[in-house]
């Protein structure tokens, strides 16, 4: 069905966000399953679950009706005034598919804000414990970790300091272990170790008794390509934080909530159980807002003796994103939807590296689960990127989209650490649906390759220096 809309001045939101040289998105009027579609009836396959977070797709009855019964049952409650049981059930829920040790659980109503209060936890935890002097954050580079003040100040991002600069406390940052275009001599494990031991120097040099925390992605998201570092880095960083007294904080925003094949991306990984875990977008899956502090028992009950945690937000544990979660995990749990990402998630790798086989523009395919990257390179022999003033993650976007298929990408520090976009669905995913984003998106790179050869068809130079 075709409907035409009038465009009020108050514009869409993207607009707002606008950016030059960027092509308008579609108008959406519905959406179903993993499906969506325009004002002009095109059908596309939402290859990305929007930011990586309808994780169960669109238009789920269950989740509709819960929060639909939640608004006419009790609509909205304080905590610091008013109880309610879909909290109490929702953290409880949460813990339980967390596992030991985590006990505790802060809700907030995203992931930027989520990263916030556990960072605000952490330090009102210190000094609390007279450890006044540890404020400093280190996080790698590079790295993304919300869109506040506070933690855009910890995610790294090089094309972001003109405008951080002098406005924020920015934190330590130390190299990232990205493998593909680490030293060539160099196995994944020793480039690994070569990042831990940036993490050590950086910690003695700041000295240990100024270090709060130090917060990474167990899986990369948009900022490093969906990278899966060996398992011997996180057993490593866990050594180093216990060593110098560290909290050890893994920021699983896009990675949790049963992307990877398991509830979280730490249950992954052994000798590694960090202190806190922040989850959020899978966990209400797009359907309301919210994101969620996993702590362990101790220090909240501790903390709550010495002083008290002393910031609350309007919109904490809503009853209506409660409501929505609770249908969202019913759904990963009636469905075995995190089975799905597991199974269906390696044969969306197989489907993705065989594009990378035929392609000559694909120099790498990464990830785990129903998440992974796809590294775009002029040359596959060198993997020289695209000229910076063809911005290549915008033309395969913008190409992906003539295909109907929509994918997420994101230039970080301006693309130094490479072009890449991510392919991400929905968990409801099937192989003969993946198969369907293969076949588009071999059209789309085939676009991809016609627009470059139009402009010229030259790899660009090194854009950074080392």
């Amino acid at each position: 069905m075709v409907m035409n809309f009038v465009v009020n001045p108050g514009m869409f939101q993207d607009a707002f966000f606008g950016r030059d040289g960027s092509a308008p998105v579609p108008l959406m009027i519905r959406a179903e399953g993993i499906w969506m579609f325009d004002e002009h009836g095109k059908a596309y396959i939402d290859g990305s679950s929007g930011p990586i977070a309808s994780n169960i797709g669109h238009a789920n009855e269950r989740v509709a009706h819960a929060m639909y019964r939640q608004a006419m049952t009790l609509d909205y409650a304080y905590p610091r005034v008013a109880r309610h049981a879909g909290n109490a059930a929702l953290t409880g829920r949460l813990c339980s598919l967390a596992g030991a040790p985590f006990e505790r659980v802060g809700l907030a109503s995203g992931g930027s804000e989520a990263m916030d209060l556990a960072l605000k936890f952490l330090r009102q935890y210190a000094v609390a414990k007279g450890l006044s002097s540890k404020r400093i954050l280190i996080s790698n580079m590079p790295s993304y970790h919300g869109a506040s003040i506070g933690t855009l100040a910890i995610s790294g991002d090089e094309s972001l300091e003109p405008f951080l600069s002098g406005f924020a406390v920015r934190g330590a940052k130390v190299p990232a272990p990205m493998t593909y275009r680490g030293d060539p001599d160099l196995s994944p494990e020793e480039i690994a170790e070569r990042s831990v031991a940036a993490l050590e120097y950086a910690i003695v040099n700041l000295g240990p008794e100024n270090v709060l925390a130090y917060v990474v992605e167990p899986v990369g998201g948009v900022a490093t390509g969906c990278l899966v570092p060996p398992s011997v880095y996180f057993r490593r960083i866990r050594e180093l934080c216990d060593r110098y007294g560290v909290f050890l904080v893994f920021d699983e925003i896009l990675c949790g909530a049963g992307r990877t094949g398991k509830f979280l991306a730490a249950h992954h990984l052994s000798g590694c159980i960090p202190d806190v875990i922040v989850v959020a977008k899978g966990i209400a899956a797009g359907y309301s807002p919210l994101g969620a502090v996993l702590l362990p028992a101790e220090p909240v009950d501790e903390l709550a003796k010495l002083t008290g945690f002393n910031f609350s937000h309007t919109y904490s544990a809503n009853p209506i994103s409660c409501a929505a979660a609770l249908a969202v995990l019913d759904e990963y749990e009636d469905r075995d939807l995190i089975t799905n990402a597991s199974q269906t998630g390696q044969h969306l790798g197989q489907t993705l590296r065989q594009l990378m086989n035929a392609s000559p523009i694909v120099g790498d395919v990464r990830g785990i689960g129903l998440l992974y990257a796809v590294e775009l390179v002029a040359d596959k022999e060198s993997k020289a990127q695209f000229p910076y003033d063809f911005n290549v993650t915008e033309v395969a976007r913008t190409e992906a989209l003539k295909q109907g298929l929509i994918i997420y990408s994101r230039r970080t520090s301006g693309g130094k650490y490479g072009d890449w976009f991510i392919v991400a669905p929905p968990l409801t995913v099937t192989p003969a649906d993946c198969d369907q984003i293969g076949q588009r998106l071999e059209l789309m790179l085939e676009g991809v390759r016609h627009a470059f050869q139009a402009a010229g068809g030259v790899a660009g130079p090194e854009r950074w220096s080392a």
